[in-house]
């Protein structure tokens, strides 16, 4: 059977559903002109003689800013497209992003302001039903205030992040305590609720973990699925996020019930994230408590203060490691 619309309009869908993906075409179109000016102008190859990066470069560049490849004929370019080419470039040249990092720091860029670009893009869902002209209007009016956010979030967190740089240990190679956080039986909780009750569970159990991390003087590094991951840079702040979190579904059963794994140990900070054995020791502990119980390694269980109550469990074999010690905060 065809697929083909026809003339007679037997497979063809109703004028009301065409007129809606017009109206909506229209208005995206409005949009886009307000979000990157002028519109394309510039093919791939146009930008590499403009600025004179070669094009194998301005290809890596693009895609690690997390955007599709282009057609060497396809105009898809902005001005403002040249000009962040250019700022990448002189902030390359002058050394202020290094040369053997640059690719994974342009990355870490493009991965960040992806995730933030698709939450806000929801924010205002009213837009999608105006007029292209008022739409684009709207957008207009709205920009400037989430640039201001940015800026002054950015801004806040910048002069944090330069007091840990400045005034605390050292970034590579600090002692920190690494700490997951994970839902007890998300696969099978998930699949009871509708799409709006799995949201506002995520919602809560990410607002309420950011809340209490922050609070002890952690910091979080990110969100998995349904865990998170944080670290602190006192082993007592840790032990009170773990502990608190765990035991937050009895006082609030919104909140889901929690495990939690705690490691002690050196962890190499890069791009915002942890990497080492450190991260990975919190992951497997994390696998293997039980539902309300916070796990420790050995390391962190031997700094920790007289009056903090653990308990050794049995040796487990996770992956990586055959004979991992571990013990339960009382």
């Amino acid at each position: 059977m065809s697929t083909d619309f026809d003339e007679a309009g037997g497979d063809q869908p109703p004028a009301s559903s065409l007129s809606a993906a017009h109206d909506l075409a229209a208005t995206y179109d409005a949009v886009e002109a307000v979000l990157l000016g002028d519109g394309p102008r510039y093919t791939r190859l146009e930008v590499a003689e403009a600025t004179g990066v070669p094009i194998e470069r301005l290809s890596e560049l693009w895609r690690a800013l997390g955007f599709p490849g282009t057609r060497d004929d396809e105009r898809h370019f902005t001005d403002d497209d040249l000009e962040a080419l250019r700022v990448i470039q002189t902030l390359v040249g002058s050394g202020v992003i290094p040369q053997a990092d640059d690719i994974a720091i342009i990355r870490t860029l493009g991965r960040t302001f992806s995730r933030l670009a698709d939450w806000e893009a929801g924010l205002s869902p009213e837009i999608a039903t105006l007029p292209p002209a008022q739409a684009a209007e709207a957008t207009r009016a709205l920009i400037p205030i989430v640039q201001q956010l940015h800026d002054y979030a950015w801004r806040r967190h910048l002069a944090r992040a330069t007091a840990r740089e400045l005034l605390g240990a050292p970034v590579e190679g600090a002692e920190l305590c690494v700490g997951f956080v994970d839902i007890v039986g998300f696969t099978s909780t998930s699949r009871k609720l509708s799409q709006a009750e799995l949201a506002a569970l995520i919602e809560h159990f990410e607002q309420t973990s950011s809340q209490v991390v922050t609070a002890h003087r952690g910091r979080v590094v990110k969100t998995i699925g349904d865990e998170i991951l944080f670290i602190a840079d006192e082993p007592d702040d840790a032990i009170a996020i773990g502990r608190e979190l765990t035991s937050r579904h009895e006082q609030d059963p919104a909140f889901p019930q929690v495990r939690a794994g705690l490691a002690h140990g050196p962890v190499l900070a890069r791009l915002g994230d942890v990497f080492g054995e450190t991260v990975n020791i919190a992951a497997r502990l994390t696998s293997l408590a039980r539902p309300a119980t916070v796990l420790v390694n050995d390391t962190l269980r031997a700094i920790l203060p007289e009056d903090v109550a653990v308990r050794r469990i049995p040796p487990a074999s996770v992956r990586g490691y055959h004979h991992l010690e571990a013990w339960v905060l009382r």
